[in-house]
């Protein structure tokens, strides 16, 4: 599949097809800011001053109040969408031959330009087409634009009865807004057939990929700010990869036969399913105790709550085939079964709905070819939520809800369901397109819902029309509170991502409310209403960012999975490794059952950059575990490190180390600094002041109140750099900070946080790195919020040592893997030391310190600089060319002996943890690539001042 060209023709054609009804409301008398009246006389209708048939005065009525409802942008780009999916619709079924009539709707098979559907138009058979005017027309030869939308909306009107949810039947609204000019050369037809090889329509996977690229624009659109209710689905679906379906659905429905049934052939159809650990005769017995000992097909649910355009049902559907057909199963009976009674679908985006029940469609029929036939499609589980806000709830629960004889109050007979029942059945959906799968059935509801439905079911058979539209109109909103009350073998979903801070007042509340702890994003809310839609001993699958693995926001989340569920397998993919998506993302699948001591498989795909190489890679680790990237963890170990995160890949013995009373928390200080609130006005480069007025060599805050300087050095974090430097602001303290703690009072994110460690020597370090954490020492500053502190009254230099070994690189990509190392992390790194390192750690340290320094001082932007150092060091050096050799000379000496330093340093942590046979000593490649890229940047400066010498501006001598 050509992706390249369904990523540039997909966004083209949404501003196309919108433009296109644009066009059309225009042509009816509508617009964004003019609604022309309709008149009725005799057997026409007038829209300035235009005749027309009047049976179009109905459907131009509804599409004015459907656009003074929802917005007149809103609704051309709904029924754009809409044409758009119909027309991809039309394209998948005329090239797999799925049309009765067997003649190509939108092309011809022979290359012409002309469809195949017009040149046969008189052997067409189409239900309602009338056969008498398509051969006047086709006679009359020049009316073939006419024709063939005459054939086109007979086609659709066709398929009503087998895609009621894509193909309503075209006598409303969304007909005045099909698209006109559709023969052209450019059309929006024309441009569907040429620009998209038919080869990529063979597989139905390209109905959502089409779908994420049509909506990739407005996607780019709305992210990044708090994003209103309608554009929550552009902002938060992304089409999952077909290897990453694969995964997931083998691994929680194909785990879940296999368990039952482990000598199934299914096995060998399931390439990305992983294997079980070994396990022991306890935890055999726990899975045994929840394992049912038979399965009857007919009776497995798989629900997909999020299920955007179906890649995650059409998987689940190649299984459950597999299965009924190892259970015996006639081919002409499965596909029904699979699709009435197996899966099941909900999104809050009607758009999406309509292609995930399209592809389903499209897989039975594949298997089935009459399935489509004798209006007897079979009814899908498979909607779009629906919203009720609109509704007039009194009067519907008036018409369902009659009263009782002998004056016993209100009620529906023996099923004793009360107006109010109903009432909050509707009302339940007051957002539904806001809160989507979140909403929650009550219970006592939930037991109501059968008679409810018989109450809907008899009113819809009564001769009272009244009765039966309050019934019709309450009936999308029972069934998908059915869906929502149900329990269900299998949910499998790649569920919404978004962060707290950009959802909408009214769903940031809803999820306070219901799902508090974890309000952090939008997934983890949707995680666990996933599990409490899961059956007891049922299977979930996940696709989502891997940031709850680690980072403290989602602590609950991790703990949730690692106390009440069991995490049974999960792939980490490298940073880059997802193709469209901003966020690193992981799959796993769980068990909701906690089984103890439970040994899960996982994968590490970080040494593997780019999307092309998690596919297979994941594939290679499930055929040879001892690939090096496969793991085996009992998520009940994750508790052991602080935090619990998911770090499969620990040894057991850097487990252990994490099992010590002694950490930074308790032996040192780990502090988060100055937040100003407006560093633009408070924090300047040093050299951006007078000398004259920075106070050096403070050693207390309080010394500060009655001093008569102005700015004092701050440490903001910066850039990787070790043991010395970023030395580069001062900040205005000036009378003890009064001008800051005047403008910090009750300002929001500004504070002014542990001063009394202000100025006092201690450990610094960025709380957010480009790379790997850097520590530094510091002294007689101040520090901020993104310039981290830790602090020690005597073990300063053995601290600082221990945290830029290797041991602590190591710890801290367990507790931390995101780059990002708040004081919490610091404080959790486990602190042992032996004798050795008391004694020869300082030694170290003070000497790394002191060659970091003489670097930093080198160059005019430090506050200690004297002179350049090829004109100190190098100053026998008589040309510029020689000077530039010491200086070469020197660096290279420089990184070897701090190498040689750092390795020492690293030896005697690794010996004091006892990590000998896990760890070396040596110095990562990529941390000395880092150093040689500072020595590197230094050592070019000094090409400005050569290439000035040469031309003769200065000499040597007056540099």
């Amino acid at each position: 599949m050509n992706k390249n060209k369904l990523k540039a023709y997909a966004p083209a054609a949404r501003k196309d097809f919108i433009q296109a009804v644009t066009d059309r409301a225009h042509f009816w008398g509508l617009s964004e800011n003019e609604t022309i009246p309709v008149e009725e006389k005799g057997d026409i209708a007038i829209i300035g001053g235009r005749p027309f048939p009047r049976n179009i005065a109905g459907p131009r009525r509804a599409l004015e109040e459907r656009i003074r409802r929802d917005g007149f942008n809103q609704v051309m780009e709904a029924v754009a969408y809409t044409w758009f999916n119909r027309f991809m619709a039309l394209r998948y079924m005329e090239i797999h031959g799925y049309l009765e009539h067997g003649f190509r709707v939108l092309s011809n098979p022979n290359g012409g330009s002309i469809p195949a559907i017009l040149e046969q138009a008189a052997k067409l058979e189409l239900p309602g087409l009338d056969k008498q005017k398509v051969i006047e027309l086709k006679l009359d030869g020049t009316k073939d634009s006419e024709l063939y939308r005459m054939l086109l909306v007979a086609q659709c009107n066709a398929l009503h009865a087998a895609m009621p949810f894509l193909f309503e039947r075209i006598n409303d609204e969304t007909e005045l807004l099909l698209p006109d000019n559709l023969l052209h050369s450019d059309s929006l037809i024309r441009k569907l057939v040429a620009e998209i090889d038919e080869e990529d329509w063979r597989e139905v996977e390209i109905i959502g990929w089409l779908y994420q690229f049509y909506i990739s624009e407005k996607k780019d659109q709305v992210i990044g700010s708090v994003v209103k209710s309608e554009d929550i689905p552009a902002a938060t679906q992304l089409f999952t990869p077909n290897w990453i379906v694969k995964y997931m659905v083998q691994n929680s429905l194909g785990r879940m036969w296999l368990a039952t049934y482990p000598n199934s052939p299914l096995r060998a159809k399931m390439k990305y399913y992983i294997e079980p650990a070994e396990q022991t005769e306890e935890v055999n017995a726990q899975i045994k105790a929840i394992t049912p000992a038979a399965l009857n097909p007919e009776l497995m649910t798989f629900l997909d709550p999020a299920s955007g355009s179906g890649h995650i049902l059409v998987e689940a559907y190649d299984i459950f085939k597999e299965i009924y057909l190892e259970r015996g199963y006639a081919s002409r009976d499965f596909p029904r079964l699979i699709l009435e009674k197996n899966l099941y679908g909900l999104d809050i985006d009607d758009r999406a709905a309509q292609m995930s029940g399209f592809a389903l469609l499209m897989k039975a029929r594949q298997d089935d070819r009459r399935i489509l036939q004798n209006g007897n499609a079979p009814k899908l589980n498979v909607m779009a939520i629906q919203e009720s806000k609109d509704l007039n709830t009194k009067e519907i629960a008036n018409m369902l809800i009659l009263p009782r004889p002998q004056g016993e109050g209100w009620g529906e007979g023996e099923l004793n369901i009360s107006k109010q029942d109903v009432a909050d059945l509707i009302e339940l959906f007051q957002h539904g397109k806001t809160f989507g799968s979140l909403i929650t059935v009550p219970q006592l509801l939930a037991e109501k819902l059968p008679a409810i439905s018989e109450i809907v079911k008899n009113k819809q058979q009564s001769d009272d029309i009244f009765a039966q539209q309050a019934a019709e109109a309450i009936l999308q909103y029972l069934t998908q509170a059915k869906i929502l009350a149900g329990k269900y073998d299998c949910v499998v979903a790649n569920p919404p991502y978004m962060g707290g801070k950009y959802l909408t007042p009214l769903l940031k509340e809803y999820i306070n409310n219901n799902y508090k702890g974890h309000e952090k994003d939008l997934f983890s809310a949707f995680m666990i209403r996933n599990i409490d839609l899961t059956k007891e001993s049922g299977q979930l699958g996940f696709m989502s960012p891997f940031v709850w693995m680690f980072i403290s926001s989602f602590e609950n989340l991790r703990k949730y999975f690692i106390d009440y569920a069991t995490i049974t397998s999960l792939v980490q993919l490298e940073y880059s490794g997802f193709d469209g998506a901003t966020v690193p993302v992981c799959t796993f699948t769980l068990g909701k059952a906690h089984i103890k001591d439970f040994s899960g498989s996982f994968i590490r795909l970080s040494k593997f950059r780019g999307p092309e190489q998690q596919g297979p890679k994941t594939l290679e680790a499930i055929r040879n575990p001892v690939c090096g990237w496969f793991y085996i963890a009992k998520p009940d170990d994750f508790k052991k490190i602080p935090g619990s995160p998911i770090a499969y890949w620990v040894s057991e013995k850097i487990r252990q180390s994490f099992d010590t009373e002694n950490n930074f928390a308790t032996l040192a200080e780990p502090k988060s600094g100055l937040s100003t609130t407006d560093n633009t006005h408070f924090l300047r480069y040093w050299f951006e002041v007078p000398m004259n007025n920075i106070g050096f060599g403070f050693s207390d805050v309080s010394e500060t109140k009655d001093a008569k300087y102005t700015w004092y050095p701050f440490n903001k974090g910066g850039d990787y750099r070790k043991w010395y430097g970023n030395e580069e602001y001062v900040v205005n303290w000036r009378n003890n900070g009064a001008e800051i703690r005047e403008k910090t009072r009750g300002a929001a994110g500004g504070r002014i946080v542990s001063p009394e460690w202000y100025f006092k020597k201690g450990v610094t370090w960025s709380g957010i790195s480009s790379s790997k954490p850097s520590m530094r020492i510091m002294d007689g500053a101040i520090f901020g919020s993104g310039g981290k502190a830790i602090f020690s009254n005597s073990d300063t230099y053995e601290y600082l040592g221990l945290l830029n070994s290797i041991v602590s690189l190591v710890m801290l990509n367990i507790i931390s893997p995101t780059l990002n190392y708040e004081a919490g992390h610091i404080g959790s790194i486990p602190v042992i030391t032996s004798k050795d390192t008391n004694k020869l750690v300082p030694i170290i340290v003070v000497a790394m310190i002191e060659k970091s320094k003489k670097d930093w001082d080198f160059f005019e932007t430090s506050w200690d600089f004297q002179s350049f150092p090829w004109l100190t060091s190098q100053s026998k050096a008589s040309t510029v060319g020689e000077s530039w050799q010491n200086w070469e000379a020197h660096c290279t000496n420089q990184i070897k002996r701090m190498q040689e330093l750092e390795t020492e340093n690293n030896r005697l942590f690794i010996e004091a943890y006892g990590l000998q046979d896990e760890l070396t000593p040596d110095i990562p490649e990529d941390q000395i690539t880092l150093a040689r890229a500072d020595r590197e940047a230094d050592m070019k400066r000094l090409i400005s001042y050569a290439i000035g010498c040469m031309m003769g501006r200065y000499s040597l001598d007056q540099l």
